[in-house]
């Protein structure tokens, strides 16, 4: 038995757990908040035995997307002097750990 815990970015979630939903797979969503850029994300648990891991892991990889945005930074956020123009980053994607469960009751 594997534990997949999944952070999104909140724009995927929905869409995420429409496909858990089609292929049956159980998750608890929980609403979260990401640290670099303090957005909302959403962090998914999977319980799921070990056979379906790949699986999951492709529908996870299949519905999150990443994509382009523009940071305005600033002295507050990042710490150093840096120049008023926006930066290019990529938001999105998918973390995913997989950890190995001990034991697993449901009740």
């Amino acid at each position: 038995m594997k534990l997949i815990i999944a952070i999104v970015q909140k724009e995927d979630a929905n869409r995420l757990q429409h496909a858990f939903a089609k292929e049956s797979i159980r998750a608890t969503k929980l609403a979260t908040t990401g640290g670099f850029l303090s957005e909302g994300n959403t962090t998914f648990l999977i319980g799921i035995e070990d056979k379906f891991v790949k699986k999951v892991m492709r529908i996870i990889k299949g519905e999150s997307q990443g994509r382009e945005e523009y940071l305005n930074p600033n002295l507050a956020m990042t710490g150093f002097d840096v120049s008023s123009q926006p930066v290019k980053i990529t938001v999105g994607g998918a973390t995913c750990f997989v950890l190995s469960v001990e034991e697993f009751k449901q009740f």
